[in-house]
């Protein structure tokens, strides 16, 4: 057994578990990519990094091992974040991924109340925030309206704004590109739950649109 075993170390490694576990949980359930195992390794690999830095730096410094969990962490974010049109997918999962790995560094080190408090914070805002857009954000929406209509129909282009502009009425053209054979549309619109039922009617009733995504 090696020397700089101690029994606290599979105290930390237990705590270290949980708290991954829990972080990992809400990820989980939305089926995101960086879920609960890749989570609770984060977390138990960055606990596992910071107690060998300062097992086996001596006199040495001891954060030198720990610092590169920072840049290995900054890899694994940037690889959950993405791009699709004008909206950015991710962004909550590296941050989890980062807090995770910062809290499992706590715990590495020995500082189990500043984990503790953290852990506590993180699930504050993980959960609160989602309550909060549920129950009262969630009546207006900020959306990107792309909308696809052939090239015959280009004379039609402005009635099919015009009538989106009343239905939502904050509704801004952002885009448009005309392709050969038909033409894509894109805008920036505010809507209330209300009225994207009814832009969604006026959309799939409208034959001169041949398709439309947000």
């Amino acid at each position: 057994m090696s020397e700089h075993f101690e029994l606290l170390d599979i105290y930390k490694a237990i705590i270290s578990l949980i708290a991954g576990l829990i972080l990992g949980f809400e990820r989980e359930m939305k089926d995101k990519s960086a879920g609960l195992k890749t989570i609770t390794i984060i977390c138990l690999g960055s606990t596992l990094f910071s107690i060998l830095s300062y097992k086996l730096a001596g006199t040495g410094d001891p954060t030198r091992i720990a610092s590169y969990i920072v840049s290995g962490i900054g890899f694994l974010g940037a690889g959950v974040i993405f791009k699709e049109g004008f909206n950015v997918y991710g962004l909550t999962t590296a941050g989890i991924i980062w807090i995770a790995a910062a809290i499992g560094m706590s715990i590495g080190f020995g500082e189990i109340y500043i984990a503790f408090t953290f852990l506590i914070a993180a699930l504050i805002i993980i959960y609160i925030a989602k309550l909060l857009t549920k129950n009262i954000l969630a009546y207006h929406h900020n959306k990107i309206l792309k909308f696809k209509i052939s090239a015959d129909n280009f004379a039609k282009k402005n009635g099919i704004v015009r009538d989106i502009q009343k239905i939502s009425k904050v509704a801004y053209q952002i885009a448009l590109e005309k392709r050969e054979d038909f033409i894509l549309i894109t805008l920036d619109l505010h809507v209330t739950n209300k009225q994207i039922e009814e832009l969604e009617t006026y959309l799939i009733e409208n034959t001169n649109i041949d398709s439309f995504s947000y």
